[in-house]
């Protein structure tokens, strides 16, 4: 989904997405499960001091010194990147939603105020309301959608990627989260999540008023791609050439 956001970007939206994808996906790699959790950590406290120096103006990473060459950078706020290093330690630790209700902050602190930061970095002037809305609920989306990808792998080194009320209230153990066949429980819950997924793109699809749409077009993209997936939509066609398609028609749609 990055891709095809970034690729039918707004001219002036595709190098602020590029660096912010660039560091998204350094760390996105770091809380995979395969990586081994005393490598990530030195290295996510690494990226915590680097973040640091970036909103000094000062950093020493490629990455870093992208971000900050880009012609807004000085009037641009850098501390969600810092934020969003934070929530990915946390993430690592292996600490668990305690609460449903403690997934929007969560998803905005590692995925919204970067996507966010981004579409500050692309030189319009934006009302921030809805951009907040929406790149919160893509970030709700983003992070359900990942935790219904990894679960099993996250389950099986010891990490519960979902709100431990929710699985209580739905009688899930650990055991269920790791096993190769998931019992019926949590293929109920897992598909209940799909469809919260979904309804969280769906949310982020209509939050930019039609002026902010045509600047802004990545994220609509990125919306009706995830509403699709989390939907379960089938067809006949390469799912690539489904997402190029859809990609393509949701720009244009926000240029009108």
């Amino acid at each position: 989904m990055r891709y095809w956001s970034w690729l039918f970007a707004a001219p002036p939206a595709r190098a602020p997405l590029a660096g912010i994808y660039a560091l998204s996906a350094e760390w996105q790699a770091l809380m995979d499960p395969a990586t081994e959790s005393s490598v990530a950590r030195v290295k996510l406290a690494w990226w915590h001091d680097e973040m640091q120096r970036l909103a000094a103006h000062s950093g020493v990473h490629p990455i870093s010194n992208y971000l900050a060459a880009l012609p807004r950078a000085a009037s641009v706020d850098f501390s969600p990147l810092l934020t969003a290093v934070r929530a990915a330690a946390i993430q690592i630790s292996g600490a668990p939603l305690e609460s449903g209700a403690d997934l929007e902050p969560q998803s905005q602190d590692l995925w919204g105020g970067p996507l966010r930061l981004a579409s500050l970095l692309c030189g319009e002037a934006l009302d921030e309301a809805p951009l907040r809305t929406c790149t919160g609920a893509l970030a709700a989306a983003h992070y359900l959608s990942r935790a219904i990808r990894d679960y099993r792998r996250e389950a099986r080194i010891g990490r519960v990627p979902f709100a431990v009320d929710e699985l209580l209230a739905a009688g899930i153990d650990n055991a269920d989260l790791a096993a190769e066949r998931p019992p019926q429980r949590l293929t109920i819950y897992l598909e209940r999540l799909r469809e919260r997924a979904a309804g969280y793109f769906h949310s982020a699809s209509r939050a930019l008023p039609p002026d902010q749409q045509p600047p802004q077009r990545h994220l609509l993209i990125i919306a009706a791609l995830g509403h699709r997936h989390m939907s379960g939509v089938t067809r006949s066609s390469p799912r690539w050439w489904r997402d190029l398609f859809l990609s393509w028609t949701t720009a244009r749609r926000a240029q009108r």
